[in-house]
C-alpha cells in the first residue's frame, strides 16, 4: 500500500455556512485518536449485553480493516479508542460499519430506538485526529487509559 493523504470532503473551500468545514483526514501507516458519543448523550451502553455489542462489532471490524487499537475506552454513552491504522482509506469504511452495526445490535435491545443513534450538530457521526508526535501520543493514551476513573467508574485504571 502506498503512503497517501485524502480528506473526507473535496470541496477546496474551509468555509461552510460560516463555519470551517468538518472534514476526516485518511493517511496511511498513521495514529488516530478516535472519540463518538451517543446523540443527546443518551446512554445506549449502560447494560453488560449493549456493552458486549459494543466490543463484539468494534473488535470484528476493526481487524477487518487493519486497524489495530491500542487502548480503547467505552463509557455508558461514548468511547475514545486510539490506534495504528496501515490503510487511511479503509478508516471511514470501518467506522461506517462499526457504527452502523452498533446502532442497529444496540437499538434492538433497548425499548425505544434512537434515530439517528450517534450523529451530533453538523452530521458528525465521530470524531478523528492524526497524531502529531510522541508527546500528544502518550497525552491521548493516558486520556483514554484513565476514562473508568475520571467518570467515577472504577478506583484505578487497572
Amino acid at each position: 500500500m502506498s503512503s497517501w493523504t485524502r480528506k473526507s470532503s473535496s470541496s477546496s473551500s474551509r468555509i461552510y455556512k460560516g463555519r470551517r468545514r468538518f472534514e476526516h483526514w485518511y493517511r496511511d501507516n498513521q495514529v488516530y485518536f478516535i472519540t463518538a458519543r451517543c446523540r443527546d448523550r443518551f446512554p445506549a451502553f449502560a447494560s453488560e449485553r449493549a456493552k458486549g455489542v459494543f466490543w463484539e462489532r468494534f473488535e470484528y471490524y476493526t481487524r477487518e480493516h487493519l486497524f489495530t487499537p491500542w487502548v480503547t475506552s467505552l463509557l455508558n454513552n461514548h468511547y475514545h479508542v486510539l490506534g495504528y491504522c496501515k490503510s487511511g482509506e479503509l478508516l471511514g469504511p470501518m467506522m461506517r460499519k462499526i457504527h452502523g452495526s452498533v446502532a442497529k445490535l444496540t437499538n434492538d435491545l433497548l425499548t425505544e430506538r434512537r434515530m439517528p443513534f450517534w450523529r451530533e450538530a453538523g452530521h458528525q457521526d465521530y470524531f478523528d485526529g492524526c497524531i502529531r508526535d510522541e508527546k500528544q501520543c502518550r497525552l491521548a493514551y493516558r486520556y483514554v487509559l484513565t476514562q473508568g476513573v475520571r467518570h467515577s467508574l472504577c478506583p484505578d485504571w487497572r
